[in-house]
């Protein structure tokens, strides 16, 4: 019984290595910003705060001086004079209030009454709770009264500083971005030429430049693929030998079989051999499909393609029929892709009787050749398993038609050596749809698609 499949863990993270190095990398780095800033604004309103308790501290003993040997006419000129930016003089009683709420303010309230010497009595009241506002009143020795009002307040921010704080955090998110992407560029590489992975050996060696991990991990993969090859051609020797020894007992049975008088028996002994025969060369196909030598590929025009590929069964009497479509043209390997279309359509014959082929353009530009049929079709819960070599839905179905599982695996494999897919789908109305669509890049379309519908 298979285990319990497990959550992902940090489901809500991004899916991708350099999304989530980027969020991790900017959200610590505006952090150790804004904490900075924090700071760095803390530190503000501390100096603001021991700046103005220094002023108070020497300039009301010297206000209020000046202020008791002013006559009361000479005093509200002198006042502006005296007024600060977090506290000025008013020659009026105090307004009323509530007892003194922070300690901020009482701490203010005795700064001033010690710079004072104690000798006034001081009546302080809280008049603002936001913004801050207190009041400490006394009375001159003429009898006037005398009040300070107190605002508590920053010194003001720089109107250029919260542009120049953006732009610090831009550029961090700058430099994040481009940190992430310089880590995970060659990731990226490595993944890309890990896909166009040639297990017969005839691709690029991909590149072993880039950080030290990238270099070994590019050095280990073109190790891999050095001994995948050797293990295929191995594999393919093996084949040979195989095939090679084969034919030639299959060869003689098969001649002692047709010497035998003519019965049923020696009829269905004679179907045997000949589909021992079928399965060695389509054994040795299947396998020279993952090591087919390709060439240089040339400009096809794919209509005349199939028009020739259908023909070819036309000649024959088989009942292939060519569907109108779009007209294209790509480069790409006809001798492959030839056996590929072939594949399709003995498939199609050998289930159904007969076969339609067209071919269409699709919405994003992909070139795809269709092979279509009336036949019973294939359940959707096997259509991605009868691309797997050997893979039939009954065992009657293949002696039925001569077949052994390995035509449409060929046509995949095939499919992928051109660098295209395959895909197999259910037609409305009964049958299948066979799709090989091919890799786009410098692909010329010619006109709109307009597959009929059949």
């Amino acid at each position: 019984m298979n285990a319990a499949v497990q959550p992902r863990r940090f489901s809500w993270l991004p899916r991708t290595l350099g999304t989530r190095l980027l969020l991790i990398l900017a959200a610590g780095m505006l952090l150790a910003h804004g904490l900075s800033f924090a700071l760095l604004f803390h530190e503000r309103a501390t100096a603001t705060r021991a700046m103005m308790l220094s002023n108070m501290e020497d300039d009301v003993p010297l206000s209020v001086a000046l202020l008791e040997h002013l006559s009361p006419a000479e005093r509200a000129a002198w006042l502006p004079q005296l007024e600060r930016r977090t506290y000025r003089y008013l020659l009026r009683p105090a307004q009323p209030g509530s007892a003194l709420a922070s300690d901020r303010a009482r701490q203010v309230t005795g700064l001033i009454d010690d710079s004072l010497a104690h000798r006034y009595a001081l009546r302080p009241r809280a008049v603002s709770a936001s913004p801050e506002r207190y009041e400490v009143e006394l009375t001159l020795a003429d009898g006037q009264p005398l009040t300070i009002e107190v605002t508590p307040s920053r010194l003001p921010i720089a109107r250029w500083l919260p542009w120049v704080l953006a732009a610090q955090v831009l550029l961090l998110l700058g430099c994040v971005w481009l940190a992430v992407r310089l880590a995970t560029r060659p990731l990226v590489r490595l993944a890309d030429a890990a896909d166009r992975l040639d297990v017969a050996g005839q691709g690029e060696a991909i590149s072993e430049q880039g950080p030290q991990e990238v270099e070994a991990a590019a050095r280990a993969l073109n190790a891999l693929q050095s001994r995948v090859a050797a293990h295929v051609s191995e594999r393919m020797q093996i084949l040979a030998a195989i095939s090679h020894d084969l034919q030639t007992p299959i060869t003689r049975l098969r001649l002692r079989i047709e010497s035998l008088e003519e019965t049923p028996a020696q009829e269905r002994l004679l179907g045997d051999v000949t589909q021992l025969s079928q399965l060695v060369r389509e054994g040795i196909d299947y396998a020279r499909s993952a090591t087919v030598s390709m060439g240089i590929p040339v400009q096809l025009d794919l209509p005349a393609f199939l028009d020739s590929v259908v023909g070819d069964y036309e000649e024959v009497g088989k009942p292939v029929r060519r569907v109108a479509g779009a007209q294209a043209a790509l480069p790409t390997h006809p001798q492959v892709l030839r056996r590929v279309v072939q594949n399709l359509v003995d498939n199609a014959l050998a289930y159904a009787g007969s076969a339609d082929v067209g071919l269409t353009i699709g919405a994003q530009g992909e070139v795809s050749i269709d092979v279509m049929d009336r036949g019973p079709g294939i359940p959707e819960a096997s259509l991605a398993a009868v691309l797997q070599p050997f893979h039939r839905l009954e065992p009657s179905r293949g002696r039925i038609s001569g077949g052994t599982g390995l035509g449409l695996a060929i046509a995949d494999q095939l499919a992928r050596v051109l660098g295209g897919r395959l895909t197999l789908a259910n037609r409305e109305g009964g049958g299948l749809r066979a799709t090989l669509e091919l890799p786009r890049e410098n692909a010329a379309v010619r006109t709109k698609p307009t597959l009929e519908s059949i």
